[in-house]
């Protein structure tokens, strides 16, 4: 098994040490999903790697997706098969080899409103939907179709009206949280020798003979700047790329935008339900996604062109998912049931539709300048094959030979011995005190390193204790996020550690305070900053709601950005 490397405040300082000392091959921009995969992929090849995060690992884009590792089923009627195809095997590598104790199965209604013709349409393409998942399985398939009648899909979902469907078909997906799964491929970097941080933003690149040949590196915690020597930089910064190939200079092979799609959150005996739903809209499609003790109900698809730090969810955004949903719910939700809400960019390549929902989910790959490789755009569930086109890429700048991909065969941190902690669950909940469910809970969460997170509570018993306002989570989740897995911020702890802030009616403000006292003497915080600490998120969740209440994305975006940020960070804010 491979050695884990805590990113702990100890870490953190040996890793800018070997920042300003260390001549790299490889140095990763973006600590997004596709950045960690290079990290992983540039390291497991032998390559020296450094990957560096002006924000926090997953802040953008890779904590607010669906949370689905899927083939994407929509993408068959536009006859991309190459794409669904590359999903659905990623899919299946995650479920069995490389990630089954973060990403797990989970079953879908896809509803039928129309007699005769829908039936052997959605047939069809659910049937070639599965059998691009079996083409090179790894072990069993997921379970193929199963054709219910209209009271057969809501003895399944009891929420749905009589009138909403005419039956159904139940077909297997696949889900994870993606801002723990992001964070795990950046320990698995630095497991395999990547030296990773976050909070260290790019501020210049250093150029020399028409070559880029390392960038300059600002601690954004305390404003330290260090110059970073790389055969080769990545932009992996998603929909950053072309802010980051403007501060490089020269042109990009291609241009990114940013769709916005936005969530709802809600609690989970608000719908009556024991599977997911697939829905057809105008644009594109909503899901509605078991998740917990909650559901996800999204997405929206629409151009965003404002601050895409922190982009925001304006009460029309919310006003749709809710409209579209109830179209088939017995039970209409309302803005009352709503828990938390969270919008995230997707980074689509740009081509000439003006429509975000038919610009490419493909990814590219390109070399703008000797020295420079960009990867952007793709599915967060096709993040491995795009890092391995990226360090392929690689290959062309770096002064020796570059050996091939070998990401397909390297379990995530936690993967291994994972099967044998789910056959000893009772023993690990005996041995710690804790119930069965609790003990399951950070097993599909930190998988075969969940005896070393609980052993953080040999000395200090009441770190087993539930998070206040957050019965979920266990206290020692929280010192462990700080100790082990680069937390430097209460957001990164209650919005990507743990999901608190979209999980909890107070969206984490009545967690805010304990949980700063616990990681206190990891990061070395003072009475005083443990105040700035919790007045900032508070800030945060007030400027949240503030803009869920406002018209339209100008008035919401506003509204958001009001609130200071814990990271000053310069790339990406948008001008106001």
């Amino acid at each position: 098994m491979t050695a884990v490397r805590p990113l702990g405040p100890d870490q953190r300082a040996q890793a800018w040490a070997d920042l300003a000392a260390g001549e790299f091959e490889v140095l990763v921009v973006g600590g997004g999903v596709t950045g960690a995969g290079v990290a992983l992929d540039a390291a497991t090849r032998g390559l020296r790697t450094a990957m560096v995060e002006a924000r926090d690992f997953a802040s953008g884009t890779s904590s607010r997706s669906s949370k689905l590792f899927h083939g994407g089923l929509r993408y068959l009627e536009q006859f991309d098969f190459g794409l669904v195809r590359e999903a659905l095997h990623e899919r299946d590598l995650s479920v069995n080899r490389i990630a089954p104790h973060l990403v797990k199965p989970v079953p879908f209604l896809y509803p039928l409103t129309h007699h005769i013709w829908e039936r052997p349409y959605v047939t069809a393409g659910l049937a070639l939907y599965d059998g691009l998942a079996r083409l090179g399985a790894l072990s069993e398939p997921m379970p193929g179709q199963k054709h219910l009648t209209r009271s057969g899909a809501r003895r399944m979902f009891p929420a749905l009206k009589p009138d909403a469907l005419v039956g159904a078909v139940r077909y297997y997906d696949a889900q994870a949280d993606d801002a723990r799964h992001t964070l795990t491929v950046a320990l698995t970097a630095a497991a395999y020798g990547a030296t990773v941080l976050n909070s260290a933003e790019v501020v210049a690149f250093t150029h020399a003979g028409g070559r880029v040949v390392g960038a300059r590196v600002r601690n954004v915690e305390t404003g330290e700047e260090v110059d970073v020597r790389s055969e080769v930089v990545v932009n992996a910064t998603g929909v950053w790329t072309d802010d980051i190939q403007n501060l490089v200079g020269g042109r990009g092979r291609f241009h990114v935008r940013a769709s916005k799609g936005v969530h709802i959150v809600v609690p989970r005996d608000r719908i009556n339900g024991e599977v997911g739903l697939i829905l057809r809209t105008e644009k594109s499609v909503l899901f509605v996604i078991p998740w917990g003790s909650h559901w996800i109900v999204g997405t929206t698809d629409t151009d965003w062109t404002l601050d895409k730090a922190h982009p925001a969810a304006s009460r029309a955004d919310i006003d749709y998912i809710l409209e579209h949903v109830n179209q088939v719910l017995a039970t209409p939700l309302t803005h009352d049931d709503i828990t938390g809400v969270y919008a995230g960019l997707r980074p689509l390549l740009s081509g000439d539709s003006e429509m975000t929902s038919q610009l490419s989910r493909e990814h590219a790959v390109a070399r703008p300048m000797p020295g420079l490789v960009a990867v952007a755009g793709g599915k967060y569930t096709t993040y491995r094959p795009m890092a391995a086109d990226a360090v392929d890429a690689v290959a062309d700048d770096v002064s020796r030979t570059v050996p091939p991909s070998v990401t397909e065969n390297i379990p995530l941190v936690g993967a291994e011995g994972y099967a044998a902690m789910v056959n000893s669950l009772d023993g690990l909940s005996q041995r710690w005190g804790i119930p069965h469910f609790r003990a399951e809970h950070l097993l599909n969460r930190f998988g075969s390193l969940t005896p070393e997170v609980l052993a953080l509570a040999a000395d200090a018993p009441e770190l087993l204790q539930p998070v206040p306002g957050a019965e979920e989570y266990l206290m020692v989740e929280m010192v462990w996020g700080a100790a082990h897995e680069g937390a430097l911020h209460l957001d990164d702890l209650l919005a990507r550690r743990t999901r608190i802030s979209i999980e909890t009616p107070h969206r984490g403000v009545d967690s805010a305070e304990p949980v700063a006292r616990a990681v206190a003497g990891v990061l070395g915080w003072d009475a005083e900053r443990i105040a700035n600490e919790v007045d900032s998120y508070r800030a945060r969740v007030e400027a949240e709601r503030r803009s869920q209440e406002a018209a339209d994305d100008l008035e919401a975006d506003a509204a958001r950005v009001a609130a200071p940020d814990t990271r000053a960070v310069a790339v990406g804010r948008a001008l106001h």
